[in-house]
C-alpha cells in the first residue's frame, strides 16, 4: 500500500496521461471505459480551465515519487448545480498499475478532507456499477454508506447497467 498521496492541479507535463485515458480501454478500466471519444476534448478541457471550475474540478493523484496514478474528481450534483457547494458528486480513476494498493482509497479521503475543508458542501454521493465491488469497497473504507441501487442506469458494453448509490453527509463525522 502506498503511504501517502497527493492532489494537485494538473500541469501541462500531465497531458500525456490524460490523453492515455482518452485513447486505452485498460488505462480506464472496464468499468469506466464507455468507447472512444474526441482525443483532444481532454487537452481542451485543461486549456479552457486546467480543469478547475466551480461546476467541476479533476485534480491529479501523485505518489511520493511524482508519478501520477490517477485522478478524482467532483460536481455539483442534481439541484445543487443551481445551488453551489449543497451536493457534489465525486469520482476517482487509476491507471491499472496502481490499483489494488489502497491509493484509491487515500486519494478519495483525501478528497472527502479537502472538500470538507475548503467547500461548503454538505453531501458528497458516488455512483459506482454495482459489479465494481473494489470501488464500492473503497467508498466504505473512506466512510460512505450505501444509499441503494439504480435500476438499468447506463449501457456498457453491450448491456444496461445498475449503479451503487453511496453518500457521506458532512455531519456524519470524520472520514
Amino acid at each position: 500500500m502506498a503511504d501517502t498521496v497527493t492532489l494537485r492541479a494538473f500541469t501541462e507535463d500531465d497531458l500525456g496521461f490524460l490523453d492515455r485515458l482518452g485513447r486505452d480501454p485498460d488505462a480506464a478500466g472496464s468499468f469506466l471505459w464507455t468507447g472512444f471519444t474526441d482525443p483532444r476534448a481532454r487537452r481542451r478541457r485543461w486549456e479552457e480551465d486546467g480543469y478547475v471550475s466551480p461546476h467541476s474540478t479533476a485534480l491529479a493523484v501523485q505518489l511520493a515519487d511524482g508519478t501520477v496514478a490517477g485522478l478524482v474528481s467532483w460536481q455539483a450534483s442534481g439541484v445543487a448545480a443551481h445551488n453551489l457547494g449543497a451536493r457534489y458528486e465525486i469520482g476517482a480513476a487509476l491507471l491499472p498499475e496502481h490499483r489494488g494498493r489502497g491509493i484509491g482509497a487515500l486519494a478519495q479521503r483525501a478528497l472527502v478532507d479537502h472538500l470538507f475543508r475548503y467547500t461548503r458542501v454538505h453531501r458528497l454521493e458516488a455512483f459506482t456499477e454495482s459489479g465494481n465491488l473494489a470501488e464500492r469497497k473503497t467508498l466504505e473504507r473512506v466512510g460512505f454508506t450505501l444509499e441503494g441501487v439504480l435500476r438499468h442506469t447506463h449501457f456498457r458494453d453491450g448491456a444496461w447497467r445498475d449503479a451503487a448509490v453511496y453518500a457521506l453527509i458532512r455531519d456524519d463525522g470524520p472520514a
